[in-house]
């Protein structure tokens, strides 16, 4: 036994030594080399992103991107002004450069005084983002780039053209590209939302069209460069809104890049198409045409542009063999469920067109469920009604078969026989609201139709939480729940229509059979309290929906638990405002 305690020790003494050895005398020499090699690569890199537009090198000899006012960064270009009815701000007539649009439909908050969203920001400001778009070559000087001042008069075509005005036949390739300098702190953390690269390539035929997509943190970490080559198809950037993408000639071949570069601190993201090289002899004139798509993914516009004009029938959204912009709607993030989250998005867009209001629209597209399933859930509803009417009977056989749980189940299964119940149906329309729920809350999300959508009185974005708190008095008391430390996120959004939720869904639970097993029984009970905290963070509208969903249910409910004469919480409050007591006859 000493052996033994003798032997580990010094098993353990030479493995720490080795171990140590192995950490001075191989890894620490390894780990000097790479980072000599490492200071190395970075100062190449600055020498080459010092050469960029916008970028200038610091008092540490780092480069850093310029952090100019908007107007400052504007200043560093002549410019021509846009202004349209959807639009404004203005074109650099330096490369030419997209890089300056407000989005006038679209206020930033829902304040009559907000100013309208910002898409484009010219390069020099903080975050800039912009579009680009030229031709490359090697070896030729003079060729236009980010930097040559382009006439106001060459801004009016969407035609890029060059000319070789040279003695010598060259070779050319036109690009195009949407850049990112940097990204705001709160853009690319909502898991459910896709935020980043994404674009849509098709094969050599054109054909078989996929969607590839790379979240900001994702692109940056593991896949800093992601190319793809394509005939066809489009490529940009996108925010839960709002899409800057290019559009190439729908006939051409073209290599795509997802790239992630770093000047300074700042992360450059840039998304970029090239086309094919093309041989331009002397005196010829070559012309590309390039289309930008700059603005919010509204989803009719985005099937319209799709289709080149006027978008199939609704009921038809999966049929693409007519597609000019192959798959152009995926630019809103649909989610894995797409072929569910479509149709639910288009019946409230039906429904909305009806009523104006896409609040009243949630409220139809639930009734509309509800009449669908309405077979379904009345054999469920039935059989929960018929196993809280025998109730009484399964507790005594409980109680008189409870040393023997053998023949207390057959003798249950036989009960259930009789009165023709069957257990499992009461779990269906609960596993049926899954998937709408999931479809509903992506189409909140994702869709900015329903972004600032108003419902009516204090509830102004359907997309939002509820505004309102029980703890301030629902903004009596001049103070904020949201900044209590601890609980603040708990009880920012427990207002009205929370509460009403979580009433429904204590209604809904009373007038269900009891849980078998008495710890169950307490679980099933914390639950109203437990989802009324939990969906409270949600989307109003989801609240919305889910509420008159239950108010619909506990009235079908109600029509059965009457019909079968069983007790049901609704007589019983009735009974109590009228002081007596209420028993099933």
């Amino acid at each position: 036994m000493q052996n033994d305690n003798k032997n580990t020790l010094m098993f353990i003494v030479s493995a720490f030594a080795i171990l140590i050895g192995y950490q001075f005398f191989i890894l620490g020499p390894q780990q000097k080399q790479a980072e000599a090699e490492l200071r190395a690569r970075k100062a190449a890199e600055a020498k080459i992103v010092a050469t960029q537009p916008g970028v200038v090198i610091g008092p540490d000899g780092r480069p850093a991107p310029l952090k100019l006012s908007r107007d400052a960064a504007k200043a560093q270009s002549p410019r021509l002004s846009v202004d349209t009815p959807a639009l404004s701000g203005s074109i650099s007539l330096r490369g030419a450069r997209i890089d300056d649009l407000w989005l006038k439909r679209y206020d930033q908050t829902t304040s009559k005084t907000s100013p309208p969203v910002e898409l484009f920001r010219p390069e020099g400001a903080e975050h800039a983002w912009f579009a680009d778009f030229g031709w490359a070559g090697a070896n030729l000087p003079g060729l236009p780039d980010s930097r040559t001042v382009w006439t106001s008069d060459a801004m009016f075509t969407v035609a890029d053209s060059v000319r070789n005005q040279g003695g010598q036949t060259l070779s050319l390739a036109p690009y195009a590209s949407v850049q990112r300098q940097g990204i705001p702190d709160k853009l690319g953390k909502n898991q459910i939302i896709h935020e980043g690269a994404i674009g849509v390539f098709g094969g050599a035929d054109g054909k078989n069209h996929e969607l590839k997509q790379s979240k900001y943190g994702k692109w940056k970490k593991d896949k800093p460069l992601e190319t793809f080559t394509s005939k066809g198809g489009w490529t940009g950037v996108t925010d839960q809104y709002w899409l800057a993408a290019l559009i190439p000639d729908q006939s051409q071949d073209v290599a795509a890049q997802y790239r992630v570069t770093q000047a300074g601190p700042v992360d450059i993201y840039d998304v970029n198409i090239v086309g094919p090289t093309k041989v331009l002899a002397p005196g010829q004139t070559l012309t590309q045409n390039t289309r930008l798509f700059a603005g919010a993914k509204t989803v009719p516009l985005l099937r319209q542009y799709e289709f080149g004009g006027q978008p199939p029938a609704w009921w038809k959204f999966w049929d693409r063999r007519q597609a000019q912009v192959p798959r152009f709607d995926d630019a809103v993030d649909w989610g894995m469920f797409s072929f569910f989250t479509r149709p639910i998005f288009n019946i409230l867009e039906m429904f909305y067109k009806l009523v104006g209001n896409f609040g009243v629209a949630i409220l139809l597209l639930t009734v509309a469920l509800k009449l669908v399933l309405y077979p379904l859930a009345d054999k469920s509803y039935e059989s929960m009604a018929k196993m809280k009417k025998i109730a009484p009977e399964v507790e005594k056989l409980k109680a008189k078969l409870k040393d023997d749980p053998t023949k207390m189940q057959q003798e249950m299964m036989g009960l259930y026989a009789k009165e023709k119940i069957n257990p499992m149906m009461g779990c269906l329309p609960m596993l049926v609201q899954i998937p709408v729920f999931y479809s509903l809350y992506k189409v909140l999300t994702v869709t900015i139709e329903m972004r600032h959508a108003p419902f009516f009185g204090w509830i102004q974005d359907l997309s939002a939480p509820e505004p309102t708190s029980l703890f301030n008095l629902f903004g009596l008391l001049p103070y904020d729940p949201g900044a209590l430390p601890l609980i603040g996120a708990m009880i920012a959004h427990l207002g009205i229509w929370p509460l009403l939720y979580g009433f429904t869904m204590w209604l809904t639970t009373a007038m269900n059979p009891p849980a078998a097993d008495p710890i169950q029984q307490k679980i099933f009970q914390w639950f109203p309290v437990i989802f009324t905290f939990t969906l409270s963070g949600f989307a109003v509208g989801l609240v919305i929906y889910w509420c008159w969903s239950n108010v619909l249910t506990i009235f079908q409910q109600y029509i059965i638990m009457r019909r079968y004469k069983v007790e049901n919480p609704i007589d019983q409050i009735i009974a109590r405002f009228k002081g007596k007591s209420v028993t099933a006859t």
